[in-house]
């Protein structure tokens, strides 16, 4: 896996590896039971049972029905929307089949290509790139606001980096992430916080480490968008706040891995 990759991957159950979409991930997951999609700020294209589907961008925790295999490709924050030509806006907390989106018969087509394939996974790979390069330049305002937010910086300050006033920052983040720059930005700090805990930091300096006040106010956040507190999102001691068992989490990124029945 590489770790230029925007989003975390799944601990157990799951293979990921880069897409030819520049900074897209691809990945797939057989059936198993258990776990949890975060929101990260990402949304996927997935191929299962014959059907194309499409996970939005999460602000709460998704608990998906993995009883079947699943093949996606994970789009970073904001790249999504030229792919799917569909405001993110629309799409938030959802699941729905591509055909509810785009003409039925295009996108049986494309299924059928897909089930076609002798690996689904790279079919699936060449469809994103397709796709892709068909919905025009990247807006380059973009991958500013997600480096901006995700480094720390104020909404304020990162309109002004971007060249956008407020609220045409705001309009914009609707249109491309799903929900405005401040929620975007509080899902980015809670990843951050998660992956540093993940990887052996005591909660209580990835909690300041990401920008929060105090451990406290992580655990007010991980309330709010994981449904659940950091001990069982990382089981580890709680006393000293280490994240000792971090590899036994099994929280899934995005719509990986997921059902996508609404």
């Amino acid at each position: 896996m590489s770790t230029t990759l925007p989003c975390p991957p799944e601990r157990t159950g799951y293979a990921e590896r880069p897409a030819r979409v520049p900074g897209a991930a691809l990945w797939s997951s057989g059936p198993s039971p258990g776990g949890t999609v975060l929101p990260d700020g990402c949304m996927d294209l997935m191929w299962s049972g014959g059907r194309l589907w499409v996970a939005g961008p999460d602000t709460r925790p998704h608990r998906p029905d993995r009883s079947a295999p699943y093949a996606g490709v994970r789009f970073a924050p904001g790249t999504a929307h030229p792919v799917l030509g569909v405001p993110a806006r629309a799409l938030r907390d959802q699941r729905v089949e591509l055909a509810d989106l785009w003409p039925a018969r295009t996108v049986r087509a494309l299924a059928d290509r897909i089930a076609a394939a002798p690996d689904p996974v790279a079919a699936l790979d060449a469809l994103a790139l397709g796709l892709r390069a068909a919905g025009g330049p990247d807006d380059p305002r973009v991958a500013g606001i997600v480096a901006g937010l995700r480094a720390g910086r104020s909404v304020g300050a990162v309109a002004d980096e971007v060249g956008l006033g407020a609220r045409a920052l705001h309009r914009r983040s609707l249109e491309v992430f799903g929900y405005g720059p401040k929620t975007l930005a509080r899902v980015l700090r809670f990843q951050r916080a998660l992956a540093l805990v993940r990887a052996g930091t005591a909660r209580t300096d990835a909690a300041l480490t990401a920008g929060y006040a105090d451990q406290a106010h992580l655990a007010r956040e991980t309330r709010t968008l994981a449904g659940t507190t950091l001990g069982r999102l990382v089981p580890g001691p709680a006393s000293d706040g280490q994240a000792s068992g971090a590899n036994r989490s099994t929280p899934l990124p995005s719509g990986s891995a997921t059902s996508a029945y609404r």
